[in-house]
């Protein structure tokens, strides 16, 4: 879980009802470090900022730090086991997991043993190293999915790792989120910001390369654990190859941002925020008054902020719309898919 309030010196897990919980604990995503926490009522939550029923009870988090109040956010780890027979149950041979879900990240591994018979939610089935069966997705939907899964035991499931392992990526474990600011198509710029965490330890720079085609300016970042700026620089050509950077098929034209933090220590992790403003005549113009945005998303959460004083008239790929208090159009697109979607968005002055 993330808390994102500034100044905010504690998150609030609720408990849900139906549900005893037991085994819990709770860790610091930056440092591995425990954190403190306690189960408090209603009223307490609600002194910490929290609406909610007066009956609810809730884990109370301290956090690590207090969250940095540019844009900085406090990412946390709460372990538990749940115990809830209306949620969790066997019927005859059948095991029968049904549970609303309002998280947009889910994941649920089967016990060993078992195979998977339904999922009522389109969702990735992607085996563990130890055999067992997990079912992975994104709840790209505005509301709770009212997820049940049913599985029986499996009259062979060996713990192997299968031959196309390498092919297999956990889409929903992804975090790599992207938020574009469109500036007047005649300008074909836009600023950005995308967000990143890098667990490897020892890694110490993020490359992102420029897309050909598109010049960058203005970057920055900023360490959102922190809070703190990161050290930036933009390398070209033989430039990068003199640095040493793991960057593929390098010509005098390839461009690369270079973020700079201290390395990664064994068991931590940290969470970056990079800021640029591209231009891209091929992707984003005017046409016959109308603005075209035309680019693929590889991203699993990716969004697209209009001009002051344009109206959306066109998406290709179903996207959440959303106004912001100062009038302008947000789309958030979700990409549950391990390629790229391509986002086709036309807008016209109000």
């Amino acid at each position: 879980m993330t808390a994102t309030t500034p100044g905010a010196r504690f998150y609030f897990n609720p408990i849900r009802k139906g549900s005893i919980a037991t085994d819990e604990s709770v860790f610091d995503r930056a440092t591995g470090k425990p954190l403190p926490f306690e189960e408090v009522g209603a009223a307490v939550a609600r002194q910490g900022g929290v609406r909610g029923d007066s009956l609810q009870t809730y884990i109370r988090v301290t956090l690590a730090r207090p969250v940095a109040t540019d844009g900085g956010e406090q990412r946390v780890l709460i372990l538990k086991t749940y115990e809830d027979r209306l949620s969790y149950f066997v019927r005859g041979d059948t095991i029968v997991f049904t549970r609303p879900l309002g998280i947009k990240r889910n994941a649920v591994v089967l016990p060993a043993g078992y195979e998977l018979l339904a999922s009522s939610f389109p969702a990735q089935v992607l085996q563990e190293r130890d055999g067992r069966v997990g079912i992975s997705f994104w709840n790209y939907t505005p509301s709770e999915a009212a997820v049940t899964l049913r599985a029986v035991p499996a009259a062979s499931l060996r713990a192997t790792v299968s031959s196309v392992a390498g092919r297999l990526g956990e889409r929903a474990h992804q975090d790599r989120e992207i938020v574009y600011f469109l500036q007047p198509p005649e300008t074909h710029a836009f600023d950005l910001y995308h967000d990143y965490t890098e667990s490897r330890a020892g890694t110490s720079t993020y490359l992102n390369i420029v897309r050909a085609g598109s010049t960058v300016t203005n970057p920055r970042a900023i360490n959102l654990d922190t809070g703190e700026p990161l050290r930036h620089e933009v390398l070209k050509g033989e430039a990068i190859t003199r640095a040493g950077l793991a960057v593929p098929d390098v010509t005098p034209q390839t461009e690369v941002v270079v973020f700079r933090f201290p390395a990664v220590a064994a068991g931590h992790s940290v969470r970056l925020r990079m800021f640029e403003t591209y231009t891209d005549p091929a992707r984003y113009m005017v046409m016959h008054d109308e603005l075209v945005w035309d680019r693929g998303f590889g991203r699993p959460a990716n969004a697209v902020v209009l001009p002051s004083g344009w109206m959306l008239t066109n998406s290709s790929i179903p996207t959440t719309v959303s106004t912001l208090p100062d009038g302008r159009v947000r789309l958030d697109f979700v990409n549950p898919r391990p390629d790229e979607i391509a986002v086709l968005i036309t807008a016209r002055r109000r």
